[in-house]
């Protein structure tokens, strides 16, 4: 705090006292003179010092202006240093403890006085009025019993903050452990709906039309396309149906399905599909296939339409293969089918992504069976020989022989009529992987445990989809001497195996400051634009909506619990 001009701050103390305290305080250059004008009949000055072990280093206090137990009190300044008033810290010599001056003071007054002198050197701010006041006491109140931390407290500009402190603790509580007072949820929704959701809808439009224009000048497009729900099982509420186009890695349409639009939960996916290809087909995309999974709905959709359709499910295709050939390796007389696993799995992906057709794929495919037998021509001509060297091997105990019982069972799990079914549609070029990778991002915006009204989880779906377009291509991360950064881990699938990635760099949000100055510059100046788009999306019923609502008395009435269970 500022020092006083007032001598009744020393009304407690001799004349002797008075006199060499205030040669003490007010001989130049040790004190700088600011005033601090109060009002004695209404208000007073308080004294306030931070703990050496509240804040460190200590930085010179400016001017403080504060309320204190409601009384209001005036801060102002007349002739002082320029540089005492700097809004840059001044970093001061440490101080010795007030406690400890005070203890010396009373065990001598003239010695006081000389040790009064050397710490004004220090702090010109001390005032002797309140010598052992620290901040932890000032911020209770006298006039209340109230824990610091029990206080209610309140969000103020920084600009705020800064005029009554120059330098402020670091708070690392939780709100609600804080009670920091917060706006309601319904004050938030009510802002959303009027500001927040309308921005975000428009600009999501507007990135999706520019990106729509640009494919279509394209000669064709390979998208991928998957549906997430927002919950596990066939009881989910949403299903949001995502269009990527694969070559540049971009999410094109987010269509969300509510299960009430389509008849049940097991119908959203296609209902998706349908919506997202026909915005596509009518801004002018030329499709050229689309990669998918194994839904038999969305399969028997794109053949009726002709679209060349395969699936993604490369990765499913080995976990379930996988699962077949472990089970037939435990087995009696056919361990030997343990040391080909691993090389049938990398079969799976050099098939996709080595063949044009179908044919050749199921070609390729079969081969394993030979290969596995030490014989490496073959009798189909899309595929007559293997491709590798022949080389020889000394350990003949690894080939499998026909006729025994693991090449039948191992022949049997390979060429049953679903797997070659599977098989001659895998993607050959591009995996939905991605989409995947977009689905945990989904996960940051709109968690499965939390339920959304439809407006509210449009516009999540919408700013996930921001957030990967702009930050799905970053490059690696490096050092700064420019060494290229990788994470290692080790999944549990490949139980203990470690596996290597590159380290991308930290992600961006770009996004975000469109989006405020959209709502800063556009939308809260002009809102009824923005709003009505909003209210033109169409919004499914609830599904609550088809049951009559019950009286709440009458269903309170007759609550019983396992424990009450009323008068029998």
């Amino acid at each position: 705090m500022v020092v006083s001009r007032d001598t009744s701050f020393l009304s407690g103390a001799t004349d002797s006292e008075q006199a060499s305290t205030s040669r003490a305080y007010f001989q130049p250059p040790l004190s700088r003179d600011v005033a601090c004008q109060t009002d004695h009949l209404e208000t007073r000055t308080v004294g306030t010092q931070l703990s050496l072990k509240t804040l460190q280093p200590h930085f010179r206090s400016e001017g403080v202006q504060a309320t204190v137990f409601s009384k209001d009190f005036g801060v102002g300044t007349s002739s002082v240093d320029p540089l005492f008033l700097s809004s840059t810290p001044v970093r001061r010599p440490p101080k010795r403890p007030r406690v400890d001056l005070e203890e010396e003071l009373e065990d001598d007054p003239l010695e006081g006085s000389a040790l009064l002198e050397a710490s004004m050197e220090q702090e010109s701010m001390y005032d002797p009025a309140n010598t052992a006041t620290s901040l932890d006491s000032t911020l209770q109140s006298e006039d209340s019993s109230t824990p610091t931390h029990s206080s209610n407290k309140y969000i103020v500009y920084e600009s705020c903050i800064m005029e009554l402190f120059s330098v402020c603790p670091v708070c690392t509580r939780v709100f609600n452990a804080m009670k920091l007072q917060l706006f309601r949820y319904e004050t938030f929704r009510r802002h959303a709906r009027a500001f927040i959701e309308p921005a975000v809808i428009h600009h999501w439009k507007v990135t999706r039309d520019a990106t729509l224009q640009r494919l279509s000048q394209e000669e064709k497009v390979i998208l991928g396309g998957d549906m997430r729900a927002d919950s596990p099982g066939h009881c989910a509420k949403y299903g949001s149906y995502t269009m990527m186009d694969l070559r540049t890695n971009t999410i094109m349409d987010i269509q969300l399905v509510q299960s009430n639009e389509v008849g049940g939960s097991n119908n959203m996916e296609k209902e998706g599909l349908t919506r997202s290809l026909s915005l596509l087909e009518s801004c002018g995309v030329n499709i050229d296939c689309i990669v998918t999974d194994l839904h038999p709905q969305v399969q028997k959709f794109l053949r009726e339409r002709n679209i060349t359709h395969y699936y993604d499910c490369i990765f499913l295709f080995i976990v379930g293969i996988s699962k077949k050939l472990e089970a037939i390796s435990k087995q009696k007389d056919c361990e030997k089918l343990k040391k080909w696993m691993k090389s049938i799995n990398n079969h799976i992906y050099w098939t996709a992504a080595g063949s044009t057709s179908g044919p050749e794929r199921i070609a390729k495919w079969a081969a394993i069976l030979n290969h596995v037998r030490d014989v490496h021509t073959h009798e189909d001509p899309l595929y007559p020989k293997c491709e590798h060297a022949i080389r020889k091997t000394t350990d003949k105990s690894k080939w499998l022989q026909a006729g025994t019982p693991v090449f039948y069972k191992l022949e049997k799990a390979m060429t049953n009529k679903r797997t070659l079914k599977d098989v001659a549609k895998l993607s050959p070029h591009h995996q939905t992987s991605s989409l995947e990778a977009f689905h945990a991002v989904i996960l940051r915006f709109a968690p499965k445990n939390v339920v959304f009204p439809f407006i509210g989880m449009l516009c999540r779906l919408y700013l996930a989809a921001m957030h990967y377009n702009e930050n799905a291509n970053r490059p690696q991360a490096q050092t700064a001497e420019g060494v290229s950064l990788f994470k290692i881990s080790f999944p549990k699938s490949r139980k203990g195996e470690c596996r290597v990635k590159p380290q991308k760099s930290q992600p961006t949000f770009g996004y975000v400051t469109v989006l405020m100055d959209l709502i800063f510059e556009e939308v809260l100046v002009n809102p009824t634009p923005y709003t009505d788009a909003l209210l033109a999306i169409h919004v499914p019923e609830d599904l609550s909506a088809q049951f009559e609502k019950p009286d709440n008395e009458e269903v309170i009435a007759n609550f019983v619990s396992r424990f009450t269970r009323g008068a029998v």
